[in-house]
């Protein structure tokens, strides 16, 4: 079984990525950093899940 994530935490890290297709990495504080240069978002938890999901996504999708 997996991690359940929120509809609008998928939704902003989809967005993100789609956007910002090259930007992002598979380093997390990285990630933490540029999910708040892109985003507006003010919650500390809330940019770090995005952030988290963006990792994942890009660990899973470009395997190295």
């Amino acid at each position: 079984m997996g991690n359940i994530r929120q509809k609008n935490i998928k939704n902003i890290a989809f967005r993100l990525l789609e956007k910002y297709e090259g930007v992002f990495t598979k380093d997390f504080d990285e990630n933490k950093h540029l999910v708040t240069k892109y985003t507006d978002i003010e919650s500390k938890v809330i940019r770090n899940r995005v952030a988290g999901y963006v990792t994942r996504k890009i660990t899973h999708v470009r395997p190295e």
